[in-house]
């Protein structure tokens, strides 16, 4: 079979799955097989795929339609040009928690020559902290998991980017893992914000086969923030700020819990959904 008569096949096998983009899907999915570029697969459609590339290429196509995603499949996953490692031990990164890195990077323009520590909490792959690590060579950096399968991700992550010197990491539930006197100038996380008692809420394949840890948190989805504000209140050096994502509905519970802090900042993403919301100690 060549290039083209089986992405045609395959994507035609995606669609009838109904999984979303079935052409980036399958063009992604035969770049993967045949560790090459998109532009190799215009160039050459009637390039002959090899029995062992078109039984790869077929169970790929195959894991995908069942719902695993792509990324899953791949082991890759670009996050603010960083590329990451990724499995089912972590959450696959998003391009809308780009937006809580553009914001800390934006906070901390606002202090040239200070020295930076900053602990990004729930670090899951690392994807927050190296790409923090990446833009902010003179910070401090820690990562920290309640998961060591994730944090074994994150640290290969920084190994591939040899950023392992500048970044530690930490097993820890949420900021628990620290000592009291641990101060820090960024706190930033990305926590589960989906109800238990709403699963419909996010997609099949997140349900079925990211993290639950990393998704769900307990029946009002506001479980993590309630744990993390004051936590992070007591460990943020004066005039330090606490950068969260949150889900499209939570905004107004989130910034109930985050009365009496000097200043609250919320950043939407790009379809002016509250994405990321910022406050100062």
């Amino acid at each position: 079979m060549d290039l083209k008569s089986a992405l045609h096949a395959a994507i035609a096998e995606l669609d009838s799955q109904a999984v979303g983009s079935p052409r980036l899907n399958a063009e992604t999915l035969l770049m993967f097989t045949l560790n090459c570029d998109r532009a190799y697969l215009y160039a050459h459609p009637e390039r002959e795929l090899t029995a062992d590339e078109a039984e790869r290429y077929r169970h790929a196509i195959s894991e995908r339609a069942s719902g695993k995603p792509s990324q899953y499949i791949t082991g890759h996953q670009e996050f603010f040009g960083l590329d990451l490692i990724v499995s089912p031990e972590v959450l696959i990164p998003r391009p809308e928690t780009e937006h809580s890195v553009e914001l800390i990077l934006e906070l901390a323009a606002e202090r040239p020559g200070t020295p930076l520590k900053l602990a990004d909490i729930g670090t899951g792959s690392g994807c927050i902290a190296l790409a923090l690590a990446s833009k902010l060579p003179a910070a401090e950096v820690i990562a920290t998991d309640i998961s060591a399968a994730a944090l074994e991700i994150a640290r290969i992550n920084a190994e591939r980017l040899e950023l392992a010197a500048r970044v530690k990491f930490w097993e820890s539930d949420l900021l628990a893992g620290f000592d009291a006197a641990e101060k820090f100038d960024f706190i930033v996380c990305n926590p589960p914000y989906v109800s238990e008692l709403k699963p419909e809420t996010v997609q099949r394949q997140v349900r079925e086969h990211e993290p639950r840890i990393a998704v769900f948190s307990g029946p009002s989805g506001l479980e993590a923030y309630q744990r993390l504000v004051p936590q992070a209140r007591e460990h943020l050096r004066p005039g330090g700020w606490l950068v969260m994502e949150i889900g499209y509905s939570i905004e107004e519970a989130v910034r109930a819990l985050l009365k009496g802090w000097s200043e609250v900042r919320v950043r939407p993403d790009l379809q002016g959904i509250p994405r990321v919301v910022a406050a100062r100690a």
